[in-house]
């Protein structure tokens, strides 16, 4: 009997280290989904900006191009093409003068 009563009292705390794991589980993935609703939406057009004094221009990108440094700043589609046309790079990747209509 007492081999009994010890199984029952391992299987019920088993039972709360599961339970517990769970509730853990089930939390991060709700603060996981909480944070994909949260994130801001990706920019259509994006500028790569260089360094030093004022930071120029560099290369255009689309939004989502994953060849895009780390200086960046979002721009609006019109912003895109008066810097394609005036001279600033594009992307090889995603190629944004193709998606813009830019001929050369």
């Amino acid at each position: 009997m007492a081999r009994l009563l010890t199984l029952r009292v391992w299987h019920a705390m088993w039972l709360q280290r599961i339970d517990t794991k769970i509730a853990a589980l089930q939390e991060r993935e709700a603060e996981q989904e909480r944070g994909r609703k949260n994130r801001p939406q990706e920019p259509d057009w994006i500028v790569e900006l260089g360094i030093g004094n004022g930071r120029p221009p560099i290369e255009v990108h689309a939004g989502g191009c994953y060849a895009a440094g780390k200086r960046r700043r979002a721009v609006p589609r019109d912003e895109a093409r008066r810097l394609l046309t005036s001279g600033a790079r594009a992307c090889t990747h995603c190629k944004p003068d193709a998606q813009l209509r830019i001929l050369d």
